[in-house]
C-alpha cells in the first residue's frame, strides 16, 4: 500500500489561484432567474455582433460539414491565404487562432521569458495580465489618465524604463474604446527598442476611425497586429482571429508554438468567407456609429451617471456618479430588468465606479437607458 504519493505542482502560483476571467453572461441566466423573454434581454456585455453572424460565413460553414472527417491543413493555409490577399501581405506573415486571445497567448509564451518584463496600459483587457501571470512572465503597467487618456509620453517612459519584451496597444482601446492617433502609435513604435515586440490589437478597429495599423507593418519590423472575426463579422462562436506582421521571423515561432490542429475545417471556412462579406461588417458598423451617440447622450441625461466621452469602439463606459451605489449593485439591478453589462469590479484596474456597455440595436439601447433610469439608490 502506498503510504503517501508526492503532490504533482503547477509551474507557477498563478495556476492555482490566479485571476480567472469573467466573461459576460448568457441570456438564459437572466431569463432562467428573472423571467425575462429572451427576445427582450438586452445582452451588452460581450461586445457581440448587433445583426449576428456572417450570411456568407453561415453558408460556408454548412457546406464544410462535409469534411468533418478530414483533418485540415495544420496552419489554416487558405485562411491565411485570404487574410494575406485581403490586405496585401505574404500569407508566411499569418498565422490563425481559436480566436484573438489564443494568439495574445502564444505571443506571451514566445517571446517573453519566465519573470521578463510585459507592457500594457491600466486597465487593459484582462488576459493580457491572466496569461501573462500564467506563464509567469510580469506584467508591467502604464496608468491611464483622466476619462482614459492613454497617457502615451508616460506610456513611453516605462517602455524605456523596463525595456518590455511584449508592448500590448490596444486601439480602440478595452475597456474605454479611446483611441490612439496615428502619430501616438508611430511614436510608440518608434521609442521601442528593436528586441521589443510591439503588439497592436485591433479587435474593434471597424467600428473606429482608426484604419492605419496594417500600413504600420510595412514600417516597423518588431510590430505584429492582432484581429478577430468575432466583432464586425460576427463570429464570436465559431473562435477565429489571427496576427499579422510584415516580419517572418516574427511569426514563425508562433506557428511552432500553436497547438498543431487548432483550426478547425468549419473555422477556416467560415473565416474565409466572413472575411470578405463587406456587405455584413458594413451593416454592423453603421449601427454602431450612429447607436453610439444615441445612448452615450442618453446615459448623460440619466441622474448619478456619466458615459465616459471618446469611445470609437461597440461599447463604452458608463460611470456611476451617485455616491450610494456601485457598480456590482447597479449590475445587478439591470440583471433585474432584463440587462446584461459588464461589472466594472470584475476588471482590477477598472474598478467599482464604472460598468462597460455595448452599442447595440435601438430596442436594447432603449432598455438600458430605461434601467439605468429606474435605478433607485
Amino acid at each position: 500500500m502506498i503510504e503517501s504519493v508526492a503532490a504533482v505542482t503547477p509551474s507557477n502560483r498563478a495556476l492555482v489561484d490566479g485571476e480567472v476571467y469573467v466573461p459576460g453572461l448568457p441570456v438564459e441566466d437572466v431569463t432562467q432567474k428573472y423571467g425575462v423573454a429572451p427576445d427582450d434581454v438586452a445582452k451588452l456585455a460581450s461586445a457581440e455582433n448587433p445583426h449576428g453572424a456572417s450570411p456568407l460565413a453561415l453558408k460556408a460553414v454548412a457546406e464544410a460539414q462535409s469534411r468533418l472527417s478530414l483533418y485540415p491543413d495544420w496552419t489554416a493555409k487558405t485562411l491565411r491565404a485570404a487574410i494575406g490577399e485581403k490586405y496585401g501581405f505574404d500569407p508566411e506573415g499569418v498565422v490563425c487562432g481559436s480566436g484573438e486571445t489564443e494568439v495574445i497567448s502564444m505571443l506571451i509564451r514566445a517571446f517573453a521569458k519566465p519573470d521578463e518584463p510585459v507592457l500594457m496600459h491600466s486597465p487593459c483587457f484582462p488576459l493580457y495580465r491572466i496569461y501573462s501571470h500564467c506563464e509567469g512572465r510580469r506584467p508591467v503597467f502604464s496608468p491611464m489618465g483622466k476619462d482614459f487618456d492613454p497617457q502615451v509620453d508616460h506610456y513611453i517612459d516605462v517602455m524605456r524604463r523596463v525595456n518590455p519584451k511584449i508592448a500590448f496597444m490596444t486601439n480602440p482601446h478595452n475597456p474605454s474604446g479611446r483611441l490612439m492617433s496615428e502619430s501616438e502609435v508611430r511614436r510608440i513604435c518608434e521609442a521601442a527598442n528593436s528586441d521589443t515586440l510591439l503588439a497592436l490589437d485591433e479587435a474593434y478597429v471597424h467600428y473606429s476611425s482608426a484604419q492605419f495599423g496594417m500600413d504600420l507593418l510595412r514600417e516597423y519590423d518588431n510590430l505584429i497586429v492582432l484581429r478577430t472575426f468575432s466583432k464586425a463579422f460576427g463570429l464570436a462562436g465559431l473562435r477565429v482571429g489571427f496576427g499579422i506582421s510584415n516580419n517572418p521571423d516574427i511569426i514563425r515561432p508562433l506557428r511552432l508554438i500553436k497547438p498543431t490542429w487548432n483550426m478547425g475545417q468549419m473555422q477556416i471556412a467560415g473565416g474565409i468567407a466572413g472575411l470578405n462579406d463587406d456587405a455584413h461588417v458594413a451593416r454592423a458598423v453603421a449601427t454602431i456609429q450612429e447607436m453610439r451617440p444615441y445612448v452615450t447622450s442618453g446615459v448623460d441625461k440619466v441622474d448619478g451617471f456619466r458615459a465616459v466621452p471618446g469611445s470609437e469602439a461597440n461599447f463604452f463606459l458608463t460611470e456611476i456618479l451617485n455616491p450610494e451605489l456601485d457598480s456590482t449593485r447597479v449590475f445587478n439591478e439591470l440583471l433585474k430588468r432584463g440587462v446584461i453589462v459588464k461589472d466594472g469590479s470584475d476588471i482590477p484596474e477598472l474598478g467599482s465606479r464604472y460598468l462597460r456597455v455595448d452599442v447595440n440595436l435601438k430596442k436594447h439601447m432603449d432598455r438600458f437607458l430605461w434601467a439605468l433610469a429606474d435605478i433607485k439608490a
